[in-house]
């Protein structure tokens, strides 16, 4: 009796956990159903006329957090079709409002102070990569300056030198890298172009010192601080997870990798031997009188090096994967190599680089449709009326503009998804607004166009514009000069398929491996 008894008890226990697991199955289930109901109930029931329709969703907190995140541009587009240019979803629990068009840009770009804050948005992200004090970690007007000491170097000067220093480092490339070892082959795309311009910015940009460490310390504190743009730190940028304890070393190594750096410049007497953006920031003065400090300087360091790499090495890789699906456009850059600068094919320099037009409309045309920042964040700091609408966002919305959506307008470029570099020959802009005409302001860093009216904004508008543009595209037409020069480039066998974009992360770039089949140029060819 004893025997049955306890397995009885035990049977009774066992039933008794299942019965719990099942009731609070059943409850959490009970808990989702009803705030489903509810969630669904108030966007049919409570509708604001004030703000703007909010985009259906089933669940709240996640909202369209999926459906944008897979998509942003399909999500516009189809979201403009339903509700016009303005509209507000659902962003990891946070009211988003977005604003397309040109007059959405400039409404949200050319924002002023007292109304949008893009610190707020991106400081969470941004500052354990880039590190205190700097961009978005510190007052706006701080930052306007930081901005001033950057385009101080780049000069035309400098930018002349870049040129010169790019070029020998493509060439380097072309005779070590293990790549281009044979007369042909396949190659990774955005691996091989990640390297190049990582390597070529170093150099320019950032000095020989720090070149020369990108072969043995910087690549993997680099790779290991540009995990700190994994997508779930968006949400969890302090979560105490593996990637982030990585981020965080390779931050505080990072940063004293420059701070000995600039202390070797300055124990060597200061004899500037480049124009690197380092010596540069080594005799920067704040308005005040205060010097930029040496953590400072290692700081703004890292925010180049990781902002300037990922949109380079994002937009090379697909200006290669464009030319590979166009290989009569690749020879055409090669015939006006050779027209232009001469059939003996001389070394490039920063004047001749200027008149080759095709290339220039190349990495415009590229720009275009492939924008490296798909959606640019502010948050309300006071209640805006959006002209032309009875909406008001309020101040506990988010701001979303998305440049990228009035280049792929049809009503601004003429079949837009079509990449074609010859739309912008003899320097046609497709807008009706003339570019000189704009209106100017100097936020601090000198005077620049708002930009609000034109269709085409790849480097963004407003205060927060990237004053990067000029190195961008001295960076990718060089590269592109010297692959032209170097290699023919084709669609492997069998790939027919042209590369999704992935947007998962703060850039956007080509979807998983893309590769592409190369060969040598023949001298004969020349």
């Amino acid at each position: 009796m004893g025997f049955l008894a306890d397995i009885l008890t035990r049977l009774c226990a066992h039933c008794s956990t299942q019965s719990v697991w099942v009731l609070a199955a059943a409850g959490s289930f009970a808990v989702i159903a009803i705030s489903v109901v509810f969630n669904v109930l108030r966007q049919l029931l409570f509708k604001n006329p004030h703000e703007p329709p909010v985009v259906f969703h089933w669940f709240p907190i996640i909202g369209s957090t999926v459906t944008y995140g897979m998509n942003p541009f399909n999500f516009f587009f189809k979201c403009r079709e339903k509700y016009g240019d303005t509209f507000t979803f659902i962003l990891l629990g946070k009211k988003t409002t977005v604003c397309l068009g040109t007059k959405g840009n400039d409404f949200i770009l050319n924002g002023k102070l007292r109304d949008v804050c893009a610190e707020e948005v991106y400081s969470p992200l941004t500052t354990p990569v880039f590190g205190k004090h700097v961009v978005y970690d510190c007052p706006n007007s701080k930052l306007m300056e930081q901005k001033r000491f950057v385009k101080f170097g780049l000069t035309s000067d400098a930018l002349k030198s870049y040129v010169t220093l790019i070029t020998q480092e493509m060439e380097q490339f072309f005779e070590k890298a293990p790549a281009f070892q044979a007369d042909k082959g396949v190659l990774n795309v955005c691996k091989t172009v990640g390297e190049i311009t990582i390597y070529t910015a170093s150099r320019s940009l950032q000095g020989k010192e720090v070149r020369d460490k990108f072969d043995s310390s910087f690549a993997d504190l680099y790779h290991d601080l540009d995990m700190g743009f994994s997508p779930i730190n968006f949400a969890l940028p302090w979560a105490p997870l593996p990637h982030n304890r990585k981020r965080d070393a390779a931050q505080r190594k990072m940063a004293n990798l420059y701070m000995d750096i600039i202390k070797e410049r300055r124990k060597a007497g200061q004899n500037k031997d480049s124009e690197d953006m380092v010596w540069n920031l080594m005799s920067c003065v704040y308005k005040d009188g205060t010097p930029l400090s040496d953590v400072e300087a290692a700081h703004m360091m890292i925010a180049l090096l990781m902002a300037g790499q990922h949109s380079s090495a994002s937009t090379g890789s697909w200006i290669v994967l464009r030319l590979a699906t166009c290989p009569e456009i690749l020879e055409e850059l090669y015939e006006e190599q050779k027209k232009v600068l001469g059939e003996d094919l001389p070394p490039l320099t920063y004047e001749s680089l200027q008149k080759l037009e095709l290339h220039s409309n190349v990495i415009k045309e590229t720009l275009r449709l492939h924008a490296p920042i798909h959606s640019i964040l502010r948050a309300v700091k006071s209640p805006m009326p959006v002209d032309g609408t009875p909406y008001v966002i309020p101040t506990s919305h988010n701001l979303l503009a998305a440049p990228g959506m009035t280049s792929r307008m049809a009503e601004h470029f003429p079949d837009p998804l079509l990449w074609n570099p010859h739309r912008w020959a003899n320097g046609g802009v497709p807008t009706e607004d003339d570019p000189e005409a704009e209106e100017k302001l100097d936020y601090g860093y000198g005077l620049i166009s708002k930009g609000g009216n034109s269709p085409y904004l790849p480097f963004g508008s407003g205060r927060h514009r990237c004053i990067g543009e000029q190195f961008a595209y001295v960076q990718l037409g060089t590269i592109l000069v010297a692959l032209v020069r170097a290699i023919k480039f084709k669609v492997p066998e069998g790939h027919t398929q042209f590369p999704d974009t992935d947007f998962s992360s703060l850039f956007s770039k080509p979807m998983g491996n893309p590769m592409i089949a190369w060969e040598k140029r023949k001298p004969s060819s020349k």
